[in-house]
């Protein structure tokens, strides 16, 4: 069995022989009797069907009257009058009973003179009788108003997890033979039974399903059956009980503290909440939240450390009563086997860690990006995420690091209600640089084949040139010689050079 809470709309539900709906009972002196819940709201019925005069509807409005009395509670036979309304519109309202009773002009054009009083109050219970004057006729109405109460304790607003009764009485006279309850249409067992003579229901604790229709059931002796509903409403949180809230080390965290209601359901508007977290020995605070408008006090933490793990307590203040609300920050983190550079080759352990696991976790590790060759940046793509491949598990292990390694690995932790959280870890390596080829000709080396190259061209032109003159006919030969001798000497020289700049 489930408890009941704090907000009520409780819908008048009983009613003996007399039928409450419109149109249902001609004007007579016979007295039907009506059940309304306190608090709720009764109609007294009483209609006119007028004989067949030929008269119209408008002819019956323009000379009718109402005159609605309550009889004493201690001397029957003394009236007192509740409203009047004359022919001519005319309202009189007993000063009691004022801003509670009205009729409907329009209702009463129709031949509906029904007495509406809201709220009920218990003290209203009686036999009330109305007089409609139309023309020269006086007819009358009789209705006796019963009162059922349904009381919590403690008043509203109910908070959960503190206890309640519920009870429910009426104002009839027979004697009580049993009260039976009834939860969103399921009956309520006490004592083992569904009813049960002292029409209580005790809630130990109460919860937000606690609630919820209530309806209650009197039966008594003179086989009178009275009923009521309650709906019941409980002050308490969204979403479920010591959550779990998970983040990555140095991101940011929203720890969740929110109402079913707004406070000024209840007419409550001075709202007051607190943090408290206890961690390293020491309580931290944060200051208090003040809100008339507004159910919602999370608490916001810019970076979160592994010293901002562990339990926090949301309090929250509502009118005399306070509500609180426990939960847990769990801290996911990366720890490298290595420890600084991880270099090319070597074997890499990644370890992934959650403060304050609550069993039912698991973990998986996925390749979110990579170094692409001609940037430095780390880009990741659709396709990567496609085809990277998922692997279970706290540890990641990688034998023998590659380039296609490197970027972004991502360690997810899992519920059974899904993903819980997730945290990142960039992986960079140091390895050996290929470097670019040596240049096999340098500026110093080009230089010097350029000279003797530009050398060479001088001697065929001066060889050419004495080649023509017939008075020199024995220098080509020598020039042939010179040449033979100067040429590998240079060759040899830039070839030295370029050995020298190899081994450099």
């Amino acid at each position: 069995m489930r408890p009941v809470s704090p907000l009520l709309f409780l819908t008048l539900l009983a009613v003996n022989a007399g039928s409450i709906l419109p149109g249902a009972a001609e004007v007579e002196n016979r007295v039907q009797k009506v059940w309304a819940r306190e608090g709720s709201s009764a109609l007294l019925p009483c209609y006119l069907r007028p004989r067949k005069h030929g008269k119209s509807r408008k002819q019956l409005s323009e000379r009718t009257s109402v005159l609605w009395k309550r009889h004493g509670a201690s001397a029957p036979q003394e009236l007192h009058v509740v409203l009047e309304v004359e022919y001519s519109g005319l309202r009189k309202t007993a000063l009691p009973m004022r801003p509670r009773v009205s009729v409907l002009d329009s209702a009463l054009r129709n031949g509906n003179f029904s007495l509406c009083i809201n709220p009920v109050r218990s003290d209203d219970v009686g036999l009330y009788e109305a007089q409609v004057t139309y023309n020269k006729e006086i007819r009358s109405c009789r209705v006796e108003l019963g009162v059922v109460t349904v009381k919590l304790s403690p008043a509203r607003p109910v908070v959960e997890n503190e206890p309640l009764l519920l009870s429910c009485n009426s104002s009839h006279h027979a004697r009580l033979m049993e009260t039976c309850w009834f939860h969103n249409g399921h009956p309520v067992l006490t004592s083992g039974a569904s009813c049960s003579l002292h029409g209580a229901v005790y809630i130990h604790r109460t919860t937000v399903s606690d609630s919820g229709s209530w309806h209650c059931q009197l039966r008594y002796a003179d086989n009178e059956i009275v009923s009521a509903t309650y709906n019941l409403q409980i002050l308490g949180f969204d979403g479920l009980t010591n959550p779990v809230v998970y983040a990555a080390a140095g991101s940011a965290a929203d720890l969740p503290c929110t109402l079913n209601y707004l406070p000024s359901a209840f007419g409550i508007h001075v709202v007051k909440a607190h943090w408290s977290h206890f961690a390293g020995g020491h309580l931290q605070n944060w200051s208090i939240l003040q809100n008339q408008s507004n159910r919602s006090f999370p608490l916001h933490l810019p970076v979160v450390g592994l010293g901002d793990a562990g339990r926090y307590c949301c309090a929250v203040t509502v009118g005399n009563k306070m509500l609180r609300r426990d939960m847990t920050l769990a801290v996911i983190t990366v720890t490298p086997g290595i420890q600084g550079p991880v270099s090319e080759g070597s074997h890499l352990l990644l370890t992934c860690g959650l403060t304050h696991p609550q069993g039912h976790e698991h973990f998986q590790w996925k390749h979110l990006s990579f170094a692409s060759a001609d940037k430095k940046s780390t880009v990741a793509t659709s396709h990567n995420l496609k085809d990277s491949q998922v692997r279970t598990g706290r540890i990641l292990e990688i034998p023998q690091v590659s380039q296609k390694d490197v970027g972004i690995w991502e360690c997810s932790v899992y519920g059974p209600e899904g993903r819980l959280g997730a945290v990142e870890y960039g992986l960079q390596i140091t390895g050996a640089q290929v470097s670019s080829p040596p240049t096999i000709f340098s500026g110093q080396v080009t230089f010097g084949l350029m000279l003797t190259l530009f050398f060479l061209l001088m001697v065929c032109v001066l060889a050419l040139g004495m080649q023509k003159r017939a008075h020199l006919p024995a220098s080509f030969p020598a020039l042939e010689r010179i040449a033979a001798v100067t040429l590998p000497k240079e060759m040899e020289e830039n070839e030295k050079e370029t050995n020298q700049q190899t081994e450099c």
